[in-house]
């Protein structure tokens, strides 16, 4: 398992990348806190997940923390709020999941929506069917994006798909470098926000120039909007707008919103038939999927709602640590990017990853405060990252409990 796989199981609440789900803690793609696929070491594991049960503050709850028991109580207590139980359970895509796709389509802005079962085959999906209407099987797309670092280069060894990369700065590509950019290519893709690099955004203006730029050279725009739900603060704009910037739109149920799984792909009436078709093809057209579907169904109704309001205060969140991190004993420290364009960010610091891992589980032992979640080696030699989400446990945490616990935390440093 390489540290990127690993980071994917850890981090799901978190993307993990995730915080993300087979990406992290978080529902994220391994570092987070929604906890897919980095497992850790098993007792490590165990231990933080342990740790994360009996905490009494923590900034955001990994799923794979919550026992099985309460998820599916607490589904079962809000499915009368999004569908009919008297009515008969899905089959083959029908009932609950075609409501969840048009409650999608609706909130994109799009014309049709076809619920998957992941989002790794929804944008190969999409991706395929696009290549086929443009006749160019060549996708421009950040080099850490999610495809290129998480699916084990899918997109060429299944669907026959070449990735190209008109930009390899940690940022979203700019307008410039897909204009210039030396070779055609039939999709952009853009992954909003960029998770690997710190969940970064572009401007509004910055998008509107990337996909004119992408449209100047007759390429079609895809959005990987695993986490789009969350960049409405950002950008200034409704969901919707921010969507009819481009051609297809992918969007995650379990990463933000934090459903059991699942995704959606949104776009023109045509492609979705298209991608329909795709699904079956790739083993994706389960015979019921109405747990998965509640559960987004429920996500949409409850937790998109308060997104903006995380957003927020992972701003106060994050300027606490900044501060609290540079008044302490600590040689260097990062919180990146200043401001975090959604509710998740990155901490840097100069310690190996078990050392960083240790404290951070001491700490959630002994006072049972859980400020960090997993920590990874990335970037140059000697430096440790670390995502943090904040949702709905982090809102009790004002600027003084972030500080107390940075203190904490530091303490159980070398």
């Amino acid at each position: 398992m390489t540290a990127h796989d690993a980071r994917d199981d850890a981090l799901t609440p978190q993307e993990g990348p995730g915080a993300d789900g087979t990406e992290g803690a978080d529902g994220t793609d391994g570092a987070g806190a929604d906890g897919a696929e980095g497992r850790g070491e098993p007792d490590e594991q165990a231990r933080r997940i342990a740790a994360a049960r009996g905490a009494r503050r923590l900034l955001a709850r990994p799923p794979t923390t919550v026992p099985l028991g309460e998820r599916l109580a607490a589904l079962a207590a809000g499915a009368a709020d999004v569908a009919d139980l008297a009515g008969p359970t899905d089959m083959y895509g029908d009932g609950v999941v075609a409501d969840l796709e048009d409650e999608v389509a609706r909130l994109l802005g799009k014309e049709a929506a076809a619920f998957f079962p992941t989002g790794t085959m929804a944008q190969q999906v999409a991706l395929r069917c696009w290549a086929g209407r443009t006749g160019n099987a060549t996708v421009a797309l950040h080099p850490r994006s999610h495809p290129e670092v998480h699916e084990g280069g899918a997109l060429a060894t299944v669907s026959g798909l070449r990735t190209v990369h008109p930009a390899d700065a940690p940022r979203p590509p700019t307008a410039e470098e897909v204009r210039d950019f030396e070779e055609p290519f039939g999709t952009l893709m853009l992954e909003l926000p960029l998770r690997e690099p710190g969940f970064l955004l572009p401007t509004w203006d910055e998008l509107q120039e990337v996909v004119a730029a992408a449209r100047e050279r007759d390429a079609v725009v895809h959005f990987d909007g695993a986490r789009l739900w969350e960049c409405t603060p950002h950008f200034g704009r409704p969901l919707d707008e921010i969507a009819g910037l481009a051609d297809s739109v992918y969007v995650s149920f379990y990463k933000s919103l934090e459903g059991i799984a699942g995704a959606a792909l949104a776009g023109p009436q045509t492609l979705v038939e298209e991608a329909r078709a795709w699904r079956h093809r790739y083993g994706g057209l389960g015979f019921q999927q109405f747990p998965t579907a509640l559960s987004a169904l429920l996500g949409l109704r409850n937790v998109l709602p308060r997104l903006p309001e995380y957003v927020s205060h992972a701003r106060v969140v994050a300027d606490a640590l900044r501060e609290a991190l540079a008044a302490s004993a600590v040689p260097w420290s990062r919180v990146h990017p200043e401001p975090p364009h959604t509710h998740q960010f990155q901490v840097w610091l100069p310690y190996p990853p078990d050392v960083l891992n240790e404290a951070a589980l001491t700490q959630a032992e002994e006072t049972k405060t859980l400020l960090f979640w997993r920590w990874f080696p990335d970037g140059p030699p000697g430096l440790s990252v670390t995502e943090v989400t904040v949702n709905g446990p982090g809102l009790a945490w004002t600027a003084d409990d972030v500080r107390e616990a940075v203190a904490e935390f530091v303490r159980r440093l070398p």
